[in-house]
């Protein structure tokens, strides 16, 4: 492809949603599902338009979930282009919204979502490298970069633990056919709604320990291993392998297979901090759990393990918990 061909190829896309009454859950708030399912439209259209091809998800990196988005606010996710790889184009986005009344955004969330072109048999296929051309693209470029090592080192991490029946935290499982509604334009589950289902479980699982309404405030390192198909069982299990202060730390499986069959498979993985929060909107603390079994508190390292490599991320913290407990 040219030089001239890749200037005029766009490398951002800006997708707008007007918040509908249905987007919102028992909170009055859009929830962090829905959300990342916009992500993931907006991203898939950056990753389509720059690569000519039919995309995946692969990896949807760490996102804080600030300010809740009402009901009628006016919703705008800008996703760009900022890496590439062979197949791979690493697209950063961001979630601003505002009540249409007024004329001032809020920044609401932003993170790194990748995306792999593949071609009509489903392998991985080149795409055009990109080149940023400005300093913040340049910035942009280079985050994404120190991020690498850093989703390797959670990968490596999430792929050494085991979750069995030994573990006693609480522990939640939906089950429910993939329906032709959840199409995305390959034919197979769009990611958006896979990390959709993943919400409403950690909700539930987090609302039935603390007996009270949850809302998440992060998701981080949701990997996708592989597709899932329409009309396949799916299983969403969530288990509380954590809390801070105030952060209920949700691990949570997706696995799917076909019905006539018993052989169940990962599709996809992740971890999810969910609160609750009083009237003013303010995170409040939650009984903290104390693990049981071995496994129990192996998952409890795992989770503080989890907090301290991200902590080490472009724009990274440590909790205040965390460091005190460093300290001691």
């Amino acid at each position: 492809m040219s030089t001239s061909e890749l200037k005029q190829r766009p490398h951002s896309v800006t997708l707008r949603f007007l918040a509908a009454p249905t987007d919102v859950d028992v909170t009055g708030n859009v929830p962090a599902g829905t959300v990342l399912e916009w992500v993931d439209k907006a991203a898939y259209a950056a990753a389509v338009g720059w690569s000519s091809n039919y995309c995946v998800t692969a990896y949807v990196g760490n996102i804080h979930f600030a300010d809740p988005i009402h009901s009628g606010d006016l919703v705008e996710v800008k996703a760009s282009v900022v890496y590439t790889g062979s197949s791979s184009m690493h697209i950063q986005t961001e979630v601003t919204f505002q009540d249409p009344r007024e004329l001032r955004p809020v920044a609401s969330s932003n993170c790194l979502v990748i995306f792999v072109a593949v071609d009509d048999q489903g392998k991985p296929t080149a795409v055009p490298s990109f080149t940023p051309g400005t300093a913040r693209e340049i910035e942009l470029r280079d985050n994404a970069l120190a991020r690498i090592d850093i989703r390797e080192q959670i990968v490596a991490s999430m792929k050494d633990q085991q979750y069995t029946d030994e573990g006693t935290a609480e522990r939640v499982t939906l089950r429910f056919m993939a329906s032709p509604t959840d199409v995305n334009w390959g034919g197979k589950v769009h990611g958006g709604m896979v990390m959709k289902w993943i919400d409403e479980a950690a909700e539930l699982c987090a609302a039935r320990y603390c007996q009270q309404e949850t809302v998440a405030v992060f998701s981080g390192g949701i990997r996708f291993y592989r597709p899932l198909l329409i009309g396949h069982l799916v299983e969403v299990e969530a288990r509380l392998v954590y809390t801070g202060n105030k952060g209920m730390h949700i691990a949570v499986h997706v696995r799917s297979g076909d019905p006539k069959t018993r052989e169940m498979n990962l599709t996809t993985y992740c971890l999810t901090v969910m609160v609750t929060r009083d009237k003013t909107g303010t995170a409040v603390p939650v009984k903290p759990w104390v693990p049981v079994s071995t496994e129990d508190q192996r998952l409890w390292d795992h989770a503080r393990e989890l907090v301290a490599i991200r902590a080490n991320a472009p724009g990274g913290y440590t909790p205040v918990h965390l460091v005190d407990s460093s300290a001691s």
